[in-house]
């Protein structure tokens, strides 16, 4: 890769991660109002796992896609799914189409997830992947501090269908800085993701997701999620072994926790709380604000061994959150409990993310490690959002937020096996 192209492909990254939290607040301050347009308040799982579902389906295919059609045909080919399925999900009268438009759109955004993360890996060394973890970080805090009511306001004007259109060019500028920079690179360095035991996953979370409170089908989905994250990830996660197995268990609890916590916060408060957008929208920043402008301090400091303190102060935060549920506790109390969960996310996340894609002595290499990062991540936020979408669904908002605080607790745990020493630790 070029001299500039480095720098390219890291804009590309941070440009994308802009992206991604405009796209987050979006979806998570519209989802009340989406619900309650398509009549599916109980079939929140729907809602919100078909774009992780799409995305964990595309992951087996990306290599494949890439070798067969080239990075531009890649990206043309992932351009049109993304914005039809954005088309559709903004025109749909029915929870199933809003599903299936989010579906297309994360299927889009997978197939270039793993040939962008490879490259990264390729030719970013760690210390500039650090910074890029901060920058990222960075580009959390003016959508955290707007987003939500900016969404609303748009909303108000112009209706939800819209307002859903707004991450659209920050979405092609990042893919396409992106696919520029990396646009040279193979596809991979070894053969395709095996496709049966990949698809595995998102199978099982279906399950989860359209079990409509059958209980053996949404056990059943889970269970079948399990085996195919544990036959999918590098050998030793599930027992978390030391060092780069550790940090991808920990990766894949913490995302249950915090993102099927997030991906509900603005139901919980509305519906749990009784609150309005207005105060849902103000308690909705707190988390991702706080992790942004933590995580942006942490990765300046010289030690990162954080992860188990700040998975502990997440577990904490959501924990409070359903134990105020269930006590019907005050407003600013939600709102410091959710904070605080941000908080521990930003000390947590860079020290843990740098272990998840360091190879050390593991003899991982770079498309592995970007596969088993994604996949650990997207196995987290798909389980995550279709076991607490299933719950919230029916009724259980206190087991759903009770299970993500045991979940984040977990994490912390994992997270003691974990090796977070960096590169910027020596001198």
């Amino acid at each position: 890769m070029s001299g500039g192209r480095p720098l390219v492909l890291a804009t590309g990254i941070v440009a994308l991660e802009f992206a991604a939290a405009v796209t987050g607040f979006v979806a998570s301050t519209l989802l009340p109002i989406v619900a309650g347009d398509l009549d599916a308040r109980g079939e929140l799982g729907l809602l919100i796992a078909g774009s992780t579902l799409g995305l964990f389906v595309a992951l087996p295919l990306a290599s494949r896609v890439v070798d067969r059609l080239g990075a531009r045909g890649t990206l043309a080919a992932g351009m049109a799914a993304y914005l039809g399925g954005l088309a559709l999900a903004a025109s749909a009268r029915t929870a199933w189409m809003f599903a299936l438009g989010q579906f297309a759109g994360g299927l889009a955004g997978g197939l270039l997830a793993v040939f962008g993360i490879s490259s990264a890996i390729r030719h970013l060394d760690e210390r500039l992947r650090i910074r890029v973890v901060a920058a990222s970080s960075a580009m959390w805090i003016v959508p955290a501090l707007v987003g939500p009511a900016a969404t609303l306001g748009l909303a108000h004007l112009v209706g939800w269908r819209w307002t859903l259109l707004v991450p659209v060019p920050f979405v092609l500028f990042g893919r396409f800085l992106v696919v520029r920079a990396a646009g040279d690179d193979p596809a991979g360095e070894e053969a395709p993701r095996p496709l049966g035991r990949t698809l595995l996953v998102p199978l099982g979370a279906a399950g989860v997701v359209l079990s409509a409170g059958f209980w053996p089908l949404a056990v059943a989905g889970a269970v079948l999620t399990v085996v195919g994250t544990i036959s999918i990830l590098p050998a030793g996660t599930a027992r978390l072994r030391r060092g780069t197995p550790a940090a991808l268990g920990a990766m894949v609890l913490f995302a249950v926790g915090y993102f099927g916590a997030d991906s509900l916060i603005t139901v919980l408060l509305t519906s749990g709380f009784g609150l309005g957008l207005g105060p849902a929208a103000v308690v909705l920043s707190a988390a991702p604000l706080g992790w942004a402008v933590t995580s942006l301090l942490a990765t300046r400091l010289t030690v990162k061994r954080f992860p188990v303190t700040g998975l502990g102060m997440t577990a904490f935060g959501t924990a409070v959150l359903a134990v105020e549920l269930a006590t019907d506790g005050p407003f600013a109390v939600v709102l410091v409990a959710w904070a605080v969960a941000g908080i521990g996310v930003g000390l947590a996340y860079p020290g843990l993310y740098i272990s998840a894609t360091t190879a050390g002595s593991s003899g991982f290499s770079a498309a592995e490690l970007a596969t088993a990062v994604i996949t650990a991540e997207c196995v987290g936020q798909l389980l995550g959002r279709a076991v607490g979408g299933a719950l919230s669904s029916a009724g259980g908002l206190f087991a759903a937020y009770l299970l993500f605080a045991v979940a984040l607790l977990a994490a912390a745990g994992a997270a003691t096996r974990v090796n977070t020493r960096t590169p910027a630790d020596h001198p």
